[in-house]
């Protein structure tokens, strides 16, 4: 029996983002009408809307719904405003189902070709290329990733406008906490710790360890 998608879209707002507290209707409206099962692995499409990280690409995933929900309305996207998703296929197709101005930096490769296949339809931007080389189209007023990382990269909270909002789940050991930094009139990023996050650390950004004799 063919998967009802658009019920389980429904039941993942329900059940995942509004029973968490995404009070946003934009968002939950974006989240109702973004086909999430077009992200998945081949033959992997039953597990669209489970309460996990979604594999998108070998090695690279969705944050979980609940995650990435909480992080939006974090951030507080506005219609018309430029956005940076790194390596945020879905968050970049939410965003642009809002009415974002949205470009998606995908690493090279198969990365790069699940999300072009998945956003073929949208008004996504995609550029390919080094995650943390985000100065090109810069400065943005929301940027936000899908995966977690150890730190932050600077180049990231430099690539914010004035009034621009980074969120971001910063991960060094089991759970992760999502993190927002946004940046005042003087330029200064202010940053405050939200909720915890279990997103998968992106590949290339985990810190070698350190040995201490």
């Amino acid at each position: 029996m063919a998967l009802d998608f658009a019920a389980a879209r429904d039941n993942m707002v329900e059940n995942q983002v509004r029973t968490n507290d995404v009070t946003d209707l934009a968002i939950q409206d974006a989240m109702r009408t973004v086909a999430r099962e077009r992200f998945c692995l081949p033959g992997k499409s039953y597990q669209a809307y489970a309460e996990a990280a979604l594999e998108y690409s070998p090695g690279w995933f969705l944050m979980e719904p609940r995650d990435i929900s909480k992080l939006l309305q974090a951030i507080g996207p506005r219609a018309g405003e430029r956005a940076l998703c790194i390596a945020a296929p879905y968050a970049a197709a939410v965003l642009d189902q809002i009415g974002l101005h949205v470009t998606l930096l995908q690493p090279q490769g198969a990365p790069t070709e699940a999300a072009a296949a998945a956003l073929q339809g949208t008004g996504v931007a995609i550029r390919s290329g080094v995650l943390t080389e985000v100065g090109e189209d810069a400065p943005f007023d929301v940027i936000v990733c899908e995966g977690a990382v150890q730190k932050t990269p600077d180049a990231w909270i430099a690539a914010m406008a004035v009034g621009g909002r980074l969120g971001v789940v910063e991960r060094n050991g089991p759970v992760g906490k999502a993190r927002l930094y946004s940046r005042g009139v003087d330029r200064l990023a202010a940053t405050r710790e939200m909720f915890d996050a279990n997103a998968p650390i992106l590949q290339g950004f985990i810190a070698p360890p350190v040995f201490v004799f």
